[in-house]
């Protein structure tokens, strides 16, 4: 840190009596009162450097031997008035980067000008501040933060501004060439002179040194720094990503719902207004941050950027930075973990752990990311009631169209689409999810990312067992997400032994494992007793055999399905489920479960399986047995 002293006598102020005074021969005809300290001076030394002194002077109308002079509103109060006092007697005193501010501030309300007298105090200062202070990282550092106490005067004189633009500027130099205080320089210079793996290791951090020591200024000051860094255009973005990151871990708290809700308990009015007033602090703190984030994607991590949209929901902070950060995320939503997605919810409207309503918003972006609008059809803003019920020649084209007007990845999709499982996990616990979001979040994402529904599978499960109140309507809706062509056998199996899951469900869970066991020649696994028992009181025999695979195997029209439609990847067995939901309306038996002939015949399809099977079992036989 550099200084610089002025003047040569030694210092001869005393105290006596509460009064300020300064040892002379000559006795004292001039009172001047600072924020009520009294000084007993000299006309002559302060009135020849001080033209406002001088001209206050001129205007009192005392005659008294001791003239007094109020200076009420003096910058810097009693500290900067003496030291400008002292300058006047030639008092040496000493000037830095922690009292050039003040000092220049107060200098400039007594007017302390080369008009005055040549040398003045105000040009020794700005001689200092230019060739030294602005000169120094640190010094340009102390001194910015030093104005927060004069913000008006400070921009005025320009000091703000020039402090500003001197640790710009020296921002996108290497620290060796920069004036840097002696111990950050020994830490540098260690930095540096590592080399190998370590020295590869710390290349990053060498490039950001500036950023710790920038982020102990307000956020204020921080704002205007970092506008200033970003307009030089000399700096990566991925540097500035991580100077706002070591920012807001310096000021932002860690805050829990709890913390988020103080000012709502009940306590004293002073302790509301004290914790409302902090959480004011930090909206404006986070609301400024998304203002500086850097444009380009991946900038910032996908991590930090939901960590600030959390931070946003529990300060209550604007709309627009809360769908900027949503904006954000959905753009690189593939980096993001499940727990990520868990942003609390505290609204009084709403009763879920969880805002989904954001969650959704971030995986419209994701999907709507770079698609062009003659080719995508319009989509609702969240999309809670969203069905999926179009052919496979429409999926198709609207796939090849997503694939051209899309800018995320094919692998990416694959990505969310797991993460919006694992999501969808865990919220399947809140009892108080609505089932239209829970279906609204799993319709969100194309139904080809999800490679398999075992995850899918689990968060309905999960599902269920928190909401036992679901009639069986809902369960059915709740089940038509689930494509079981996609489960595992585990999941199968699982499946399989569900109580929970409706009728309809296992019976589509058994054709399709006992269509691939026999694909690859292989038997059905023993169903289990309870099963048999809910099959058999639905009048289906589950020991009954399967029927040979034979072309001429004689089905109701009704209950026939096309070979096209066995091929196609959406005309699955949830689909003519989902046209017969009201099957087991008529014809209920005490326990709810439909006896309808129409029904029966539709869960005895897995024992007729059709010609498309047999065609693949014909070309597995050897010559012996087809004949």
């Amino acid at each position: 840190m550099k200084f610089m002293k002025l003047g040569s006598r030694p210092d001869t102020f005393y105290t006596s009596e509460a009064v300020r005074s300064v040892s002379s021969e000559v006795s004292s005809d001039l009172i001047i009162q600072v924020k009520g300290s009294r000084y007993l001076l000299h006309k002559f030394p302060l009135l020849s450097k001080c033209l406002r002194l001088q001209r206050l002077f001129s205007e009192s109308t005392e005659s008294s031997s001791h003239q007094l002079i109020q200076l009420p509103d003096f910058p810097g109060g009693v500290e900067s008035f003496e030291l400008c006092a002292k300058f006047c007697y030639g008092i040496t005193i000493t000037l830095s980067a922690y009292n050039i501010v003040p000092a220049r501030c107060a200098a400039e309300y007594l007017q302390m000008t080369e008009d005055v007298e040549k040398g003045n105090l105000i040009y020794k200062i700005e001689v200092f501040f230019n060739s030294c202070i602005l000169q120094g990282w640190k010094d340009s550092i102390v001194t910015l933060q030093s104005t927060r106490a004069f913000p008006l005067l400070s921009e005025d004189l320009g000091i703000t501004s020039r402090c500003i633009e001197s640790i710009a500027s020296k921002v996108s130099t290497h620290p060796s060439k920069v004036s840097l205080s002696h111990s950050h320089s020994r830490r540098v210079r260690d930095d540096v002179s590592c080399n190998g793996a370590e020295s590869q290791r710390l290349n990053q951090a060498i490039k950001g040194w500036w950023a710790e020591d920038i982020a102990e200024l307000g956020i204020e000051l921080y704002w205007r720094t970092m506008i200033a860094i970003k307009s030089s255009g000399r700096v990566p973005s991925k540097l500035i990503g991580d100077a706002l990151k070591i920012y807001a871990s310096r000021w932002l708290p860690n805050i829990s719902p709890r913390d988020g809700n103080v000012y709502k308990q009940e306590g004293c009015d002073s302790d509301a207004d004290t914790t409302s007033g902090i959480n004011s602090k930090h909206r404006l703190l986070l609301e400024s941050m998304v203002s500086l984030l850097p444009v380009e994607k991946g900038a910032v991590s996908c991590s930090f950027l939901l960590k600030l949209l959390k931070a946003s929901n529990i300060l209550n902070a604007s709309s627009s930075s809360k769908m900027e950060l949503a904006r954000r995320v959905g753009l690189q939503l593939e980096e993001a973990r499940a727990s990520d997605l868990l942003i609390p919810s505290l609204s009084k409207k709403k009763d879920t752990l969880y805002d989904v309503d954001i969650v959704l918003t971030i995986l419209e972006v994701f999907m709507l990311q770079g698609q062009s609008p003659p080719t995508s059809p319009p989509r609702s803003k969240l999309g809670f009631e969203r069905r999926r019920s179009r052919s496979a020649e429409n999926i198709d084209f609207e796939l090849q169209g997503s694939r051209r007007s899309s800018s995320a990845s094919h692998s990416s999709k694959l990505k969310v689409a797991k993460l919006v499982d694992g999501y969808l996990q865990e919220i399947a616990r809140d009892v108080n999810l609505p089932l239209s979001k829970f279906i609204a979040v799993s319709e969100s994402i194309p139904e080809f990312s999800r490679l398999d529904h075992d995850d899918l599978y689990r968060a309905i499960d999960i599902y269920l067992k928190a909401h036992p109140d679901l009639n069986k309507s809902e369960r059915k809706r709740l089940c038509r997400i689930l494509d079981c062509k996609k489960l595992s056998m585990d999941s199968c199996m699982h499946a399989a032994q569900n109580e929970l899951l409706p009728l309809r469900v296992v019976v589509q869970v058994l054709f399709f494992e006992q269509a691939r066991a026999t694909m690859n020649g292989g038997k059905m696994t023993e169903l289990p007793s309870n099963i048999k028992a809910l099959l058999a009181a639905n009048g289906i025999d589950p020991s009954r055999p399967t029927a040979p695979l034979s072309t001429t195997t004689s089905i109701p029209a009704d209950d026939q399905w096309s070979v096209s439609g066995l091929k196609s990847p959406k005309s699955t067995l949830r689909m003519k489920l989902t046209k017969d939901d009201d099957l087991d309306i008529n014809g209920m038996n005490p326990d709810g479960i439909g006896r309808s002939s129409k029904f029966k015949a539709f869960c005895a399809i897995p024992t007729r399986p059709k010609r498309m099977f047999s065609k693949l079992m014909s070309t597995n036989r050897t010559p012996s047995e087809k004949k």
